[in-house]
């Protein structure tokens, strides 16, 4: 770290690092970023071998805020808490480090896409900044972290994601088109937000750019080398004002086209051609 931790951060690490059970300690999120801003949370990464009691976890909140969230399971099991003198808040993650070496392990090595945030982990590993690292275990992952971005996985992601856009029986463009005619707003968004996800997990593969996960993603997209024209298409779709007056299924193909456009000039036109038996 390049600068001096807040006393809440300082506590963490000096209750948690001489327990057993866990096996390091990252900050990550936008505080180790230069996008953080005043309100910017404390992401922190505790690796785990086995679970922390819950009673330790609150004793550790709650000599800083008199009313945390201890063991909130919605998002993976985690805590939430802020100290109020300061001003800083906390969010802290609790993972199992074999599990997760062996989901990163498959997507860099194995090359495993998934339906959006394909290489968000990685890029939450190889931009995390450790705290504590009780053997070294951290560190090989940050080195398999830093590795090029392997072309398989560019590919794969793109071959993974392309095909739901509007190709396939069950495209998230087909499945939007039949809730419009339902007049099913609340399917049109849900949909809607899983071809985003798509779209911009393609994007940053064919960029060889990690995911940056689910937050300022126009941003990220913009200075893209390859696709930031995308960028107003995606704010048109999602509100129509601010872009063409046109219906959102003719939006959609707008992206879509621009986003084959993209794909096809970055060397991956076999990618989605081999694919045209899904149309």
């Amino acid at each position: 770290m390049t600068h001096t931790l807040p006393a809440a951060m300082e506590a963490i690490v000096a209750c948690f690092s001489p327990r057993p059970e866990v096996a390091a300690i990252a900050l990550g999120g936008s505080r180790t970023s230069a996008r953080s801003d005043p309100a910017s949370d404390y992401d922190v990464y505790v690796f785990i071998d086995s679970g922390i009691s819950i009673e330790v976890r609150r004793h550790l909140a709650g000599r800083f805020d008199p009313h945390p969230e201890i063991g909130n399971s919605w998002f993976g099991s985690g805590d939430e808490w802020a100290d109020g003198r300061s001003g800083v808040s906390i969010d802290q993650m609790y993972w199992d480090r074999t599990g997760f070496e062996r989901d990163l392990r498959a997507v860099i090595e194995g090359h495993r896409p998934a339906l959006g945030y394909s290489t968000a982990f990685w890029h939450t590993v190889r931009n995390a900044a450790p705290l504590h690292d009780r053997d070294g275990w951290f560190a090989e992952l940050q080195s398999l972290a830093a590795r090029p971005y392997p072309e398989e996985l560019r590919r794969a992601i793109v071959a993974f994601n392309w095909p739901l856009l509007r190709t396939t029986r069950s495209s998230y463009r087909h499945q939007i088109e039949l809730a419009l005619d339902r007049d099913d707003p609340v399917s049109v968004q849900h949909r809607l937000t899983a071809l985003l996800a798509s779209v911009f997990d393609i994007l940053f593969a064919v960029n060889r750019t990690l995911h940056p996960g689910e937050k300022r993603l126009l941003g990220h997209v913009e200075r893209l080398e390859h696709g930031a024209h995308l960028a107003p298409r995606v704010r048109g779709l999602i509100w129509p004002s601010a872009g063409l007056d046109v219906d959102a299924l003719t939006m959609i193909d707008i992206l879509c086209d621009d986003l084959d456009a993209t794909i096809r000039s970055n060397g991956l036109a076999d990618v989605i051609d081999d694919q045209g038996d899904c149309i």
